[in-house]
């Protein structure tokens, strides 16, 4: 019976990137000032993760949008964020979202 192996992982140095780059964006836009929108890419071992803060709903979406453009352009697989995470209250009044990075193929997927 044959067998292959694969290796599936987004490019990290692009990921950090295009993050940098949302943020840089934020800083700037006249939308965000004087707003609490904020990005931030945190790496535990393997382990990686996106946290969007924002004052509400609608600007972590637009932060998101950010990101996705971010790296669409810079050659990343979107489908490699697993954003099905809800938004989350985050003291007074501001939200929170945090991005799982996937990285490799689930057990279960990997069986189907």
């Amino acid at each position: 019976m044959p067998s292959f192996d694969t290796a599936l992982e987004p490019n990290f140095v692009e990921l950090r990137n295009a993050v940098e780059q949302t943020s840089k964006e934020i800083g700037t836009r006249f939308d965000f000032k004087g707003s609490a929108a904020n990005i931030e890419l945190s790496e535990k071992g393997q382990a990686r993760e996106i946290t969007l803060t924002a004052d509400s709903d609608f600007q972590i979406g637009q932060v998101k949008d950010i990101l996705l453009a971010k790296l669409s352009k810079r050659g990343v697989d979107v489908r490699f964020l697993d954003d099905s995470a809800k938004i989350e209250k985050d003291g007074g009044d501001k939200v929170r979202q945090r991005i799982k990075v996937k990285n490799g193929i689930d057990a279960e997927l990997g069986r189907k």
